[in-house]
């Protein structure tokens, strides 16, 4: 099942994608689309949908990140063995963890803001796993019963401001610089989330490519890592680290700019596309 957060009509909703139409979902409480991340709660989703069968088409809304209230956004950095190489840096023992914040983040489509404080924008192509219950101290092995779905991210980087400091926050937050979506896969459609292709275009050039297969810690490790030392709540979000190839590592560096478009594709999930512009081309980073 994919689902689906949108604004139409100057109204935030959720719903459920088949094909290029929007099945709205009517929750019977207030309530977004992180508390529907449940197997049963999805079920009476969609059973109450055929009783409100209100539909959409998805080139008709403003897709919004499909999370947009995560308590915890949790990424992972050089988790990729030839990213670590092209970095200069050594394999470590833990998985590199940093914060990013929900308000930085963006839908499909939306534009991706170019700093005015720099233009060293890079890409980073990642998968998104989306926690569907309340994970604390998990069993590596039980680990993906705790996944409620997956999606495609993009943890774009100011590369300057993140080597501010030993801390990479200042270049991990700038607004409209977390491009999140086009939707959440159920877990249920993705049992093995360790074979997903994953690629990166720029104006249409792969600029990364790459199998999960190929992550250096496990997602079960990386659940498992991270409830250790703190709960993780369903909407949850962890990026999983992108792979080589990034822009700041090549020979003269590629950059994003404004007039770009950038493109991250994952094999059973889908393409979260967005344009690049100059900060002062849009009043927010994104619809809400």
């Amino acid at each position: 099942m994919r689902l689906i957060q949108f604004r139409h009509n100057e109204q935030t909703k959720f719903g459920q994608v088949v094909d290029d139409s929007i099945r709205v979902l009517h929750p019977s409480k207030n309530l977004g689309l992180r508390e529907f991340l449940s197997a049963d709660a999805r079920a009476a989703a969609v059973h109450g949908a055929h009783d409100n069968p209100e539909q959409l088409k998805v080139q008709d809304v403003d897709l919004l990140p499909p999370i947009t209230d995560s308590s915890k956004i949790v990424c992972v950095g050089l988790n990729y063995h030839e990213h670590v190489a092209e970095t200069g840096r050594q394999p470590n023992g833990y998985p590199t963890v940093f914060i990013r914040f929900a308000d930085t983040q963006i839908g499909h489509r939306a534009p991706i803001l170019l700093p005015t404080a720099s233009h060293q924008l890079d890409f980073e192509g990642e998968l998104a796993v989306v926690i569907g219950q309340r994970a604390y101290q998990v069993d590596e092995q039980q680990a993906l019963k705790y996944v409620g779905g997956y999606a495609c991210y993009n943890d774009v980087s100011v590369r300057d401001w993140q080597k501010h400091g030993t801390q990479w926050t200042p270049g991990k937050n700038f607004p409209g610089t977390g491009p999140f979506g086009p939707w959440i896969v159920t877990a249920d459609e993705i049992p093995d989330p360790s074979a997903l292709t994953i690629q990166t275009r720029l104006n249409g050039i792969t600029v990364q490519s790459a199998s999960t297969r190929q992550l250096i810690f496990s997602i079960p490790r990386l659940i498992a890592y991270i409830s250790s030392f703190t709960a993780l709540s369903p909407g949850d979000v962890i990026c999983t680290g992108t792979p080589g190839g990034v822009g700041f590592t090549r020979s003269p560096p590629l950059f994003m700019k404004a007039g770009d478009t950038v493109e991250v594709e994952i094999e059973r999930i889908g393409t979260l596309s967005n344009p690049v512009t100059s900060s002062g081309a849009a009043s927010s980073p994104h619809r809400s």
